[in-house]
């Protein structure tokens, strides 16, 4: 039994082992361009200009206007990148949350845009849907949630290193791309082997009857869970191997991929990147049930769309 159990779990390692590292290595490239890209426009402090443009915009949704830098670190970086700069802010209980919620539905679009179109999902369509969710969500918020005067946030000093020589930055930049490397070989071949072995052992299908309601309730397969789970817990960069690989399992349709997508664009990353935003002040339960709505009525709003197409325009061909 023993050594059954031993072979079912190296086979499974080894027939994920090649194209977990094919994957692995398209990311990491992918993460140090992005990451090399984002250390001249640091450098070269290009980003303050473009906030410029859209301050007033932030002050409409209840958000002091430095806030526009936040959201665009974190658009164009990562949760890490926005936290530096939130940190800097006084932030209220309420533009807390506003913010945090719109980190989290558009971040890292550089980077996972393009895990999302390699899934088979329209890149432009992703990117749209990301960002209005964003500014939709902080609106609504704005509304519904009551004004707090009381920060929650005192404004801290941050470091700034536009100061440093270009050289010691792009050190500083190299030895942090190293380890980015590291990180993601680590977690992508961690998580990747591990959604392998709960499928080879039956423990996916346990999962999947743990989640069938609530993915019923939001309009995806159930089939889909460890694909969905793998988003919500790893996201969408280091769960990119496993959700890959269940994508092309060629057990789920395109649709069905399609559906998912749209499900976890909005809301993924629902453990160490809400948690870390929650420490900065926002409300978890907020962070966590705005974007589980919104992604489900695009899920539904999908639907109703292959719906439509098959009712009226599939006759014709």
């Amino acid at each position: 039994m023993s050594n059954s159990f031993k072979q079912r779990a190296i086979r499974s390692i080894k027939d994920g082992a090649k194209d977990t590292l094919k994957i692995s290595i398209w990311l990491a490239k992918l993460m140090v361009g992005v990451s090399f890209a984002v250390f001249l426009l640091k450098y070269f402090n290009i980003l303050p200009h473009i906030v410029h443009l859209i301050d007033p915009l932030f002050q409409h949704l209840g958000l002091p206007g430095d806030a526009a830098l936040a959201y665009l670190t974190g658009y164009f970086v990562n949760i890490y990148s926005a936290l530096a700069v939130v940190a800097s802010l006084d932030l209220t209980y309420k533009s807390a949350t506003i913010l945090a919620v719109m980190i989290l539905c558009s971040h890292s679009m550089l980077i996972e845009t393009p895990v999302l179109k390699k899934t088979g999902a329209s890149a432009v369509r992703m990117v749209i849907i990301r960002t209005l969710s964003a500014f939709l969500l902080a609106w609504v918020l704005n509304i519904i949630m009551p004004d707090d005067p009381s920060k929650v946030i005192a404004s801290q000093t941050v470091a700034q290193q536009s100061a440093l020589p270009f050289l010691t930055q792009l050190g500083d930049w190299a030895v942090s791309a190293v380890k980015l490397v590291i990180k993601v070989f680590l977690l992508v071949f961690g998580l990747n082997i591990l959604q392998r072995l709960l499928k080879e052992f039956g423990v996916a299908d346990k999962i999947s009857n743990i989640f069938k309601p609530l993915l019923v309730v939001s309009g995806l397969p159930p089939k889909c869970s460890i694909l969905w789970l793998f988003a919500n817990l790893a996201g969408l960069a280091y769960g990119a191997a496993a959700i890959l690989d269940e994508v092309n399992s060629g057990k789920i349709t395109k649709r069905e991929i399609l559906l998912v997508d749209t499900h976890i664009a909005i809301s993924h990353s629902n453990f160490e990147d809400l948690l870390l935003l929650v420490t900065f002040g926002a409300s978890w339960w907020i962070l966590l049930v705005s974007r589980w709505i919104m992604s489900t009525l695009l899920v539904w709003e999908y639907r109703l769309e292959f719906f439509i197409k098959d009712r009226f325009f599939s006759k014709n061909n």
